[in-house]
């Protein structure tokens, strides 16, 4: 196992790094509205956790860039271990006896500073207690979704599940749907992607080979619909309803989310489990 923690952990940073550089590029190329700031480049910052029991926790890295396409992107890594507080343990599958775990994964949230470009969220992680599991996904949340964008976006998807298994897509498209709902408000919070958990086939390499092409399926198709509208001038009312569309986004990550509850559960960096909040919301 320890072969395959170093080896999905590299991959996380990996990723990271390819991602930070997809997006400061575009940051680059920028010739809309903002296009007279300078581009924005990433800042990491390194945290580091103390388990439960007062010793080492391990720890992550925080990558921010507030720019002039992305109002504010937060592109995550960590690997954290020790073990799970009760009643914690007890939700966890394979920590009700034993709560010790490892957990390794890449987590991003993008808000935008056109309301014509989606905000976008992706994470994978690999979570080991006495069982060993992937989780993750990708969901896109236009405040003006456009049709074309959403072909393009679940297109990318459905070609890594089906790299994979024909049952994924169908499968992890509705487990989508049906978690990024806000029940006290009765909508989706936007048009969806892939959602999994508990990702254990019975053969690791071939779970991993997964969650790496949903990692590149998502550095391929989120950044060419980022170009297609990020120059496009965009007038104060559709700003005004960006804002408001983040809301939702807020009151989904506060109330339901099970990354946001997870991290905090774990004694995770408070800051990098909050970096999903975007910078300016507003509610009617």
């Amino acid at each position: 196992m320890d072969d395959h923690k170093i080896r999905v952990a590299t991959w996380f940073e990996s990723l990271r790094d390819s991602i930070c550089k997809a997006f400061e590029a575009l940051e680059d190329s920028h010739r809309g509205a903002l296009a007279d700031r300078p581009p924005g480049r990433f800042e990491k910052t390194r945290w580091q956790r103390e388990d439960a029991d007062g010793g080492d926790g391990g720890g992550g890295e925080m990558s921010i860039m507030r720019g002039r396409v992305f109002e504010k992107v937060g592109v995550n890594i960590s690997t954290v271990y020790g073990r799970f507080k009760e009643p914690f343990n007890k939700q966890i599958p394979g920590a009700e006896l034993d709560p010790h775990f490892w957990a390794s994964g890449i987590s991003l949230v993008a808000h935008m500073q056109s309301p014509l470009v989606p905000a976008v969220h992706m994470n994978t992680r690999m979570i080991v207690t006495t069982k060993a599991w992937f989780g993750g996904g990708a969901d896109m949340t236009p405040t003006f979704p456009r049709e074309d964008d959403t072909k393009a976006f679940h297109a990318a998807f459905k070609a890594a599940c089906d790299a994979h298994d024909p049952g994924y897509y169908p499968r992890f498209r509705k487990w989508c749907d049906e978690y990024f709902f806000l029940p006290h408000r009765g909508e989706a919070r936007g048009i969806g992607g892939i959602f999994f958990d508990y990702l254990d086939s019975g053969d690791w390499e071939e779970d991993f080979a997964f969650i790496r092409d949903v990692g590149r399926a998502f550095l391929d198709v989120y950044p060419r619909i980022v170009r297609r509208h990020m120059d496009k001038p965009w007038s104060a009312e559709e700003r005004e309803a960006l804002l408001q569309k983040r809301g939702r986004y807020v009151e989904f990550n506060l109330l339901y989310d099970r990354g946001t509850k997870f991290g905090l559960m774990t004694g995770g960096n408070t800051e990098a489990i909050l970096m999903s909040l975007p910078p300016e919301a507003k509610w009617p």
